[in-house]
């Protein structure tokens, strides 16, 4: 049987890291923390399948750290923040940013080419066909395989967990490259 002891003992130190990496204050993080072990603790019963313990229990976390920012002031975010994004999670994303531009950069001209003009300039990958005077089905292969590229990249980088939606929650760096540069 699953219990919120149990739960705490597998996830409290992660969620603790994951909360301070959104809330730098130790005091409100670990505010945030007893938050969302309540939480857990009056909905665990309302967990079907354990399977999905750890994407239930990192939006549980992450809704937590929303509630937080949302009730209070924009006075009291700290200062390096200059908004507060509409999904307090972008920085996660934000975050690997660099890093794929890095990885983006390292792909063999004809990839990077065909990534950067339509994941990043919009060209429909009709309109880089015509470009690149590839055929179709090339441009879109083309178009795939950088993707397929970056994604094995990032998986051969870091360990990437992922919310019920497939969002990326949280990651670690696997290597020192990876962790010097924190992508």
């Amino acid at each position: 049987m699953l219990t919120t002891e149990k739960v705490w003992e597998e996830f409290s130190g992660g969620l603790k890291q994951f909360i301070l990496k959104r809330i730098p204050d130790e005091t409100q993080a670990e505010d945030v923390l007893q938050d969302v072990f309540l939480k857990i603790h009056a909905r665990i019963d309302s967990l079907r399948d354990q399977e999905r313990l750890p994407a239930w229990v990192y939006q549980i976390a992450r809704n937590t750290i929303y509630d937080f920012y949302r009730t209070r002031q924009v006075a009291l975010l700290p200062q390096d923040m200059t908004y507060l994004p509409d999904d307090p999670f972008e920085d996660v994303v934000a975050e690997l940013a660099p890093c794929v531009k890095h990885m983006v950069e390292s792909l063999p001209t004809d990839y990077r080419d065909a990534l950067i003009l339509t994941e990043y300039e919009g060209l429909s990958q009709k309109e880089l066909s015509e470009k690149l005077g590839l055929s179709f089905s090339g441009a879109k292969s083309r178009v795939q395989r950088a993707r397929g590229k970056i994604r094995q990249m990032l998986l051969d980088c870091c360990h990437f967990e992922f919310d019920h939606a497939g969002r990326i929650i949280d990651y670690q760096p696997r290597c020192e490259c990876c962790a010097h540069q924190r992508c």
